[in-house]
Formats: C-alpha cells, sequence, structure tokens
C-alpha cells in the first residue's frame, strides 16, 4: 500500500507474486452454498464435529516456550479431552492423553508445571515423562495377566512448527507441514520460538465456538461494531485462501479507513502508534496518510537497532498490519513482528451454545520500555512482559468481559446477540458476502471433513 493510497474491493496490496504478502487469487468454485443455521446450536452437528472432525484434524495444543526444559509440561484441553504436552530429555516434546490407564482418573490436576514424572493422584500408580509405566501401586494385588503389557499413558501424535505445538487423536492426518496450507517460511519467519507468553486468558462465551471463529474472521463488520477503529484501521482487508480450510487477512493498520473524509487529520489512534513505534506525534510532520510508512521506518530501524534480524525476513507491510492467520479449524492467530495473539476456539464440553475463547498473548522481549506488543491486543499495564514468569491462566465466566480490551470486548457481546439470532425460525442461513469470503472456505471444509458438503446445504436462490 502506497502513500496516499484510499482502498477499493477488492482489496489487494500489490505485492509481487513471489511474496509472502501476495494476493492470492479468488477460487472459482467457491459457491454460494447457504448453510443450515442448525449447525451451530444443533448437539447433533455438535456430535458429527466430535466424531469426523476433531480427531482428524491437527489441534494447537500449546506452544514451545511454555516447555523449554525437560520434564516441563501444560495441560491442553479441548472439550471434553484433555492431554499433557511435556518436554523430553533430549528436546522432543511428546504428548499423552491425561487419563490414568487404572482407572481412569486425571494424572495431571494442574495446568503447567515441571517434575520428574507423573503421579497419579488417586492410587499414586507413576509414570515417566515418556509415558511409560514406572510403578503400580502394591503391584502383588494385580493378576499378573491384567497387567503384564505395562499400561503406561496413552501417546498421541504431536509435532511442531514455528513453536507451535500440534497433536492428532486419530494418528491419520497427513504430515503437519502438509497439513498447515500456508506458504514456506509464513510462521517461522516471525520466530514466535523466541517468545513468551505474557498473558493468558481463557472466558466462556455463550454461543458456538462456530459463531466465535465467523466473528473474528472478517473486518466487514469493523465500522458497525468497532467504530472507534476507523482512525487507525482500514476495513477492508486483503483475503487470501489456502489449501485444507486455512486463510488469512491483512488488515492494514496506522492508516484511515476508506471511509473517513478528512484524509490528512492524524487521528488520536495513529497518534499513539507513532508513539509506539518511537515517534513523538508531537514532532511528526507529516499528514495522516504519512503515518503508516514512517513507522514502518521507524520499526525496520529499530530493529536494526535491537539486533533484531529476522525483521530482514518481514515486508514492510508485516511490521504494521495485522496478518491474521485462520489455522483450519479452530484457531486465528494476530501475527506481529513484536508479538503475537493466539486465539483458539474451544469447544464446550457439552453444551453446543457455549464454547471458550482462549487466548494468549505472547511478546518476544526487548530490554526497552518503548518495545511492546500493539495497543489492540489490550494488555494491562501492569503485566511482566520479561517473560521470566509464565502467568497462570486467567479463568472468565460466562457474563463477565474479561478485560480484553475495548474492541474485543464489545466483540462478546456481538457473539452472544448472533448466537441468539441463529436460531430464529427467520433466520434461513448466512449470506456470506466477498468480504466474507473466510467463512465460505472454513464452512465448506468443515462440511467436507464431516462428509456432507453439498448435500445438506443449497444453492442461494433455492431457499
Amino acid at each position: 500500500m502506497a502513500e496516499g493510497f484510499r482502498a477499493a474491493w477488492p482489496m489487494d496490496l500489490g505485492a509481487p507474486k513471489s511474496s509472502l504478502e501476495a494476493k492470492q487469487p479468488r477460487p472459482a468454485d467457491i459457491g454460494l452454498d447457504v448453510p443450515d443455521p442448525s449447525r451451530y446450536y444443533s448437539p447433533e452437528f455438535m456430535a458429527l464435529e466430535w466424531k469426523h472432525v476433531w480427531p482428524r484434524v491437527w489441534l494447537l495444543a500449546g506452544v514451545t516456550p511454555d516447555i523449554k526444559e525437560p520434564g516441563d509440561f501444560t495441560v491442553f484441553t479441548h472439550g471434553h479431552e484433555e492431554f499433557i504436552v511435556v518436554r523430553q530429555n533430549d528436546g522432543t516434546i511428546k504428548a499423552f492423553y491425561n487419563v490414568c490407564p487404572h482407572r481412569g482418573n486425571r494424572v495431571c490436576l494442574v495446568e503447567q508445571g515441571s517434575v520428574g514424572s507423573f503421579s497419579c493422584p488417586f492410587h499414586a500408580w507413576k509414570f515417566g515423562c515418556d509415558g511409560q509405566l514406572l510403578s503400580i501401586t502394591e503391584e502383588a494385588t494385580f493378576d499378573p495377566k491384567l497387567i503384564r503389557h505395562r499400561p503406561g499413558l496413552t501417546e498421541v501424535r504431536c509435532d511442531v512448527v514455528g513453536g507451535l505445538i500440534f497433536i492428532n487423536m486419530d494418528g491419520k492426518a497427513p504430515p503437519l507441514r502438509e497439513w498447515i496450507g500456508l506458504p514456506e517460511g509464513y510462521i517461522e519467519n516471525y520466530e514466535i520460538e523466541k517468545m513468551n507468553v505474557v498473558r493468558h486468558v481463557r472466558s466462556e462465551w455463550l454461543a458456538n465456538w462456530k459463531t466465535g471463529v465467523d466473528a473474528f474472521y472478517e473486518t466487514y463488520h469493523l465500522p458497525h461494531i468497532h467504530p472507534q477503529t476507523q482512525g487507525v484501521m482500514e476495513d477492508y482487508s486483503q483475503i487470501d485462501l489456502y489449501p485444507n480450510g486455512f486463510s488469512r487477512m491483512i488488515v492494514p493498520i496506522g492508516v484511515k479507513s476508506h471511509r473517513v473524509s478528512d484524509r490528512a487529520k492524524i487521528d488520536p489512534y495513529q497518534q499513539f502508534m507513532l508513539a509506539e513505534a518511537g515517534i513523538d506525534p508531537a514532532t511528526f510532520e507529516g499528514s495522516a496518510e504519512d503515518v503508516r510508512v514512517a513507522i514502518q521506518k521507524a520499526k525496520r530501524a529499530r530493529g536494526k537497532r535491537f539486533g533484531l534480524d529476522y525483521y530482514d525476513n518481514l515486508t514492510d507491510g508485516q511490521l504494521t498490519d495485522s496478518w491474521a492467520t485462520g489455522f483450519f479449524p479452530n484457531v486465528q492467530i494476530g501475527m506481529h513482528p513484536e508479538g503475537v495473539f493466539i486465539m483458539r476456539f474451544q469447544p464446550h464440553p457439552t453444551d453446543p451454545e457455549r464454547f471458550y475463547y482462549d487466548n494468549m498473548t505472547m511478546f518476544r522481549y526487548v530490554d526497552d520500555p518503548g518495545y511492546t506488543v500493539p495497543g489492540w491486543m489490550g494488555l494491562p499495564k501492569d503485566i511482566d512482559v520479561t517473560g521470566e514468569v509464565r502467568p497462570e491462566i486467567e479463568h472468565i465466566p460466562a457474563n463477565v468481559k474479561p478485560d480484553l480490551g475495548e474492541v474485543l470486548d464489545q466483540d462478546v457481546e456481538l457473539v452472544a446477540a448472533v448466537q441468539r439470532g441463529v436460531k430464529s425460525r427467520g433466520f434461513r442461513g448466512p449470506l456470506w458476502s466477498e468480504q466474507e469470503d473466510r467463512l465460505r472456505h472454513f464452512h465448506r471444509e468443515l462440511d467436507r471433513l464431516i462428509g456432507r458438503g453439498r448435500n445438506e446445504t443449497a444453492p442461494a436462490d433455492q431457499r
């Protein structure tokens, strides 16, 4: 995007085809399907997801900075399942169902920590960090034939890419790097493995997990739900669809929305962004249309000053814009060089109209008070960003605002209202625009896995 650029649809930032920023062509067969809205509230559809989707996909289970040393572990909860993800003595990572083979008790009752071995709190059976059975309490009281297979923790397939840890339950998914439909280097260039989690919030929302995904997969709603963003964010975004349900939208930040008539006056939010980049807004001589490029140049220079060599692998746009990247099926990551904002839309164990919005703010610490994650991430001022201590997870019940910042707190109310509406007899299914292509791409891949596809949807002109 050049200085003075006024956005137009379809949004194209004009990057060369060789760039990771390049606009991807819109698929000719994207269709006009209107899914039955029952997918957002039906227990039957929830059961289909548990049968055909969740076991078959790679699920984001954690990040490598959370388990740096042998014996470090984190517990990943997904619906009714729990997994222990643990660093091994040789530096590799393994994952196991968090369930004792004796009576089904949860082996690990805390969310993170470091151990030499695991001991079931029910009867004290012990297991190594490699999942192997170490000892059975009063083993002589068991018939040897019953335990001759030496029952250890049940291992689950696990792999890592770019500091992100994934698990697959049924063991039949393609290799992780084949599953991830993003170009080579897309994730790795951010060096997430060198960041640390500085805040982790798990809040319960009164909606289906897909209602949550849908809300965060488009910027079509920005001027209406978040009008305060118009002074610092373009609400058209470049939409790119990738294989296997993956997608992204590049949201230009530091510019005014094309809807704003005054293109010259610098908005207060732009002043804040200038200050974040180390530019004094009071002495800045440019107009609002110069802000984004000025921030990019300032960040590029700051990266050199701090020895952040990985900035060399990022485009100028990546220094300001949000590459909101969808990892099918239930993750979106707002990717920035200073830090990333990971959102997981976790299904409720039993209720299709509740989900957990599980988000981690990760930051690459630089010993300079002016270096921080973008303000939109809503990081409280009193948060320790050094990464020396991994914060505990903040659990927020339903009907309580999670204090994720002004914009995200507005989304809590929006998503609940949408969930109430999709059950109305007057709603026949979503009518997605081109600005909502990511939603159509996501739901078509979901239907493909479930095996329904077009058989249970109808073209828009037949509904």
